[in-house]
């Protein structure tokens, strides 16, 4: 009798895909993506979507033309508040 694939949640696939599980999970997610085609699917979404992110988190950095109306909008109300005094 062959026995059942084991099942892995989100976190063990996350802890896997950042290299963080252990090295018995490691094993067991590498067995099953070489047999199942719906963990294989699920594991490329999920590299999908940590890819995306670290990407993302490259552009973090607001446009200067924004910062410049924030320090205006500091400067502005920072004259206002001192002119109230």
């Amino acid at each position: 009798m062959v026995s059942p694939m084991p099942l892995f949640t989100p976190e063990d696939l996350l802890r896997y895909l950042y290299k963080e599980s252990s090295p018995e999970l490691t094993a067991a997610i590498k067995v099953a993506l070489s047999q199942n085609w719906t963990l294989r699917e699920q594991m490329e979404e999920l590299q999908t979507s940590v890819n995306q992110l670290d990407t993302e988190k490259q552009v973090v950095a607001p446009r200067m033309e924004v910062v410049l109306r924030v320090l205006q909008y500091a400067r502005d109300t920072a004259i206002e508040t001192t002119s109230k005094s």
